[in-house]
């Protein structure tokens, strides 16, 4: 997309004045009156010191999750233990070798498996719900998780192998499946040109209904033991290992390149549709990438996790809550967001239950739930 020109900036701002949106009430504020030139947006300067302090935030709560379990692990240890595993760092072995195979072969791949799952469902759901402009928008919600739990679970009970050298087939089935739900979710509830947030809601959850009931059918025909796909359907980072992290970058680093690319226009579409072409957007073209990309990171991670829901959810409103709309900073904080909160959820998935634990999708959606409803409230209140 060009740059805009003065009068095209003056008509941005305008429009999101009109329909008194949040991404730059400030900017707007100071603009009343003054020349054409001075009504542009503040130049934008990305937010690394924010950045960084998420970042940190992440490290130490992916520490703290790996020093818990059956068998505690002091913090200082785990540091050791971590770093003796990387290329060219040599320390003197002072823990027991125990230690050393739990942290590195159980809880550190399980800690980073987490963190990359809960930041691809983050940045989904920042994704979907700016290009629906739908703040109740989620791959859990609108039925993109389900529909790619569908596409999973024919790989997993077919005669098909789930590893082919170094690719898995495992995550392209449900990107395909991902992709259809979420594109029938959005047909269905479009109506006029506008696809209303309760219509989207309803039509998801259609959607997400047809293709559990088609994952249940699946399940019970088979005459496979459907035991571990059942415990892999309700959310589990319990066989999580370093082999699966090389399967899933490869399709996260692309969705993570886009919504990044993308974060301007995505402010851009929170306009209406033909706004959006009047300002020089692609609307087709940037709405089929912007899906496209949201359901292949959401068809990654639960080919990985299985069903885990509502984290697309919480991460992006609190990082609007914290911090604002500008989707060029939301997305990456909704990514740091997500991945600190699904490490926690699992800590607490694994260690409510000593020796057993609890399916971390229990755990989000005992949070994801009521914060769900809240929104719902907030929205009949008009709050959005």
């Amino acid at each position: 997309m060009s740059t805009l020109s003065y009068p095209t900036g003056c008509f941005l701002f305008q429009q999101i004045s009109k329909m008194d949106h949040p991404l730059a009430k400030e900017d707007i504020e100071e603009t009343k009156g003054a020349h054409p030139a001075e009504t542009l947006p503040r130049p934008f300067t990305y937010p690394w010191r924010r950045l960084s302090l998420g970042a940190s935030a992440v490290v130490a709560i992916a520490l703290l999750a790996a020093t818990q379990g059956a068998v505690g692990i002091p913090p200082l240890e785990v540091g050791k233990i971590a770093l003796s595993h990387l290329p060219g760092v040599e320390l003197g072995q002072t823990w027991p070798q125990g230690w050393d195979t739990i942290i590195w072969q159980i809880r550190l791949p399980r800690v980073v498996v987490a963190g990359l799952v809960g930041a691809a469902l983050a940045m989904s759901g920042a994704m979907y719900q700016g290009l629906f402009r739908n703040p109740l928008a989620d791959p859990y919600l609108i039925g993109v998780a389900a529909g790619a739990g569908l596409g999973a679970t024919i790989i997993f009970i077919s005669p098909l192998p789930v590893y082919w050298g170094a690719f898995s087939l495992v995550p392209l089935a449900a990107f395909v499946t991902a992709l259809a739900a979420v594109t029938l979710a959005y047909l269905l509830a479009r109506i006029g040109g506008v696809a209303s947030p309760t219509t989207l809601i309803l039509a998801g959850v259609a959607i997400a209904s047809i293709a559990a009931a088609g994952t249940t059918l699946l399940l019970m025909t088979s005459d496979e033991d459907v035991r571990p796909v059942l415990s892999w359907l309700l959310g589990s980072f319990a066989s999580a290992s370093w082999r699966q992290i090389p399967l899933l970058l490869p399709y996260l680093v692309p969705s993570l390149l886009v919504a990044l690319a993308y974060g301007r226009i995505l402010n851009v579409m929170q306009l209406d549709e033909e706004q959006a072409r009047q300002l020089g957007v692609p609307v087709e073209r940037v709405k089929l990438l912007l899906v496209a990309s949201a359901s292949l990171a959401t068809a990654a991670a639960v080919s990985v996790s299985g069903l885990i829901g509502f984290v697309g959810l919480i991460a992006p409103h609190a990082v609007r809550l914290l911090w604002g709309h500008d989707h060029r900073s939301l997305v990456p904080m909704a990514m740091l967001m997500g991945a600190g909160f699904l490490i926690l959820a699992d800590l607490v998935a694994r260690i409510s239950l000593r020796p057993g634990e609890l399916p971390v999708g229990v755990v989000t959606a005992f949070v994801g739930a009521p914060f769900f409803l809240y929104l719902l409230r907030q929205r009949k209140g008009g709050a959005f």
